[in-house]
């Protein structure tokens, strides 16, 4: 543990925060300092994830007040919040200022939606409310790593899991040039979106078998889409958005359709995907649409796309969870202290899940 980058994890219960904690448990440079919960401090990590009772058998969850106190002065901190929207900022904000007062060197990346926005009207214009902590915007930047060559910032933002897989549809057609700003994208999400708390939209009886839309053209991950494609291309974006609850648990499919400013085949096409996407470990553009069970529990992406005349169809399959929330922020954290990029994240799906 001594020679690993200390972690803490808020939100640890949760979904997200259990894949952190199994990412964590065989990660070769970055190692568990602090699983922290508001709900469960001092339940053993085994007695709510009994898969990772062989990783940390004896370590419990504790408090935000000790989530510093096997820290060493001066040493460094890879912070991951799973914390719901709202409470992590405060979380974070609580940490970094404690942290920099014993001279330890933090990172964050934050999977909730407190710090995908630059500023703060734009967060409360989508949210309803004030966000919690308006002087940390500044150190924080929203990009998914396929996307950003370069570390953006000191600190990450970790877009949301619909918007991973549409952005990594949508950006690379985007920087073409030749498409209108006009976009159609439908999503379908497994249950494990929607968090741990059971909920009208997650219980099974309601999702077993079954197929349906919600917040259709109004749903929050939309002006967060449109802002990251801009930012990642410089192109404007008019996205009509429909995601969908599924009838299995992990998982998002993505079908974007877009018309195209002159006619190119899907060959083409299908080589500026692969151009683009050229150095990019965990992402497969395919000759043959997509499936959610080849990238399940992995943080790959599989990616295809069709084109006749003026219309292209770019599919897109990720794992909600891992690519869309775990796995992409370990993959920044590896890039924020300097490790490989891939580092903890080589297992590939288990495809029988």
């Amino acid at each position: 543990m001594s020679k690993r980058i200390p972690a803490v994890v808020f939100g640890a219960t949760g979904y997200v925060g259990g894949e952190l904690l199994r990412f964590i448990a065989t990660h070769p440079s970055i190692g568990l300092a602090a699983a922290v919960s508001a709900s469960s401090p001092g339940t053993r990590i085994a007695q709510v994830f009994p898969t990772l009772a062989g990783s940390f058998p004896r370590a419990e969850f504790r408090s935000a007040d000790r989530a510093l106190e096997e820290i060493a002065d001066g040493d460094r901190l890879a912070v991951f919040s799973a914390a719901p929207h709202g409470a992590s900022a405060p979380l974070v904000a609580n940490l970094l200022e404690r942290a920099e007062a014993r001279g330890i060197e933090a990172r964050v990346v934050d999977s909730s939606a407190d710090f995908r926005y630059r500023d703060s009207a734009s967060f409360e214009a989508v949210y309803g409310h004030a966000h919690p902590a308006p002087r940390l915007l500044a150190d924080f930047a929203c990009a998914i790593p396929e996307h950003s060559p370069d570390v953006p910032a000191k600190h990450i933002g970790h877009p949301g899991c619909f918007a991973t897989a549409s952005l990594l549809a949508a950006v690379p057609i985007f920087a073409t040039g030749l498409i209108e700003a006009d976009v159609f994208i439908a999503g379908i999400t497994g249950s494990s979106g929607s968090g741990r708390s059971a909920g009208a939209g997650t219980h099974h009886p309601e999702r077993h078998s079954n197929l349906y839309a919600y917040q259709p053209l109004a749903h929050r991950h939309r002006p967060e889409i449109e802002a990251l494609i801009r930012a990642a291309t410089g192109q404007a974006a008019d996205v009509q958005f429909v995601p969908h609850s599924g009838p299995f648990v992990r998982g998002i499919y993505v079908t974007l359709h877009a018309r195209l400013r002159k006619s190119i085949g899907t060959r083409e096409l299908s080589a500026h995907f692969r151009d683009y996407y050229r150095n990019s470990r965990f992402v497969q553009v395919l000759d043959r649409p997509p499936r959610i069970k080849d990238v399940a529990a992995s943080n790959n992406c599989h990616l295809s796309v069709t084109a006749e005349r003026q219309h292209a169809v770019v599919m897109c399959a990720i794992d909600n969870l891992v690519k869309g929330a775990a796995g992409g922020a370990v993959q920044w954290m590896n890039r924020l202290w300097g490790l490989p990029e891939d580092s903890g994240l080589g297992a590939p799906a288990p495809a029988w899940i």
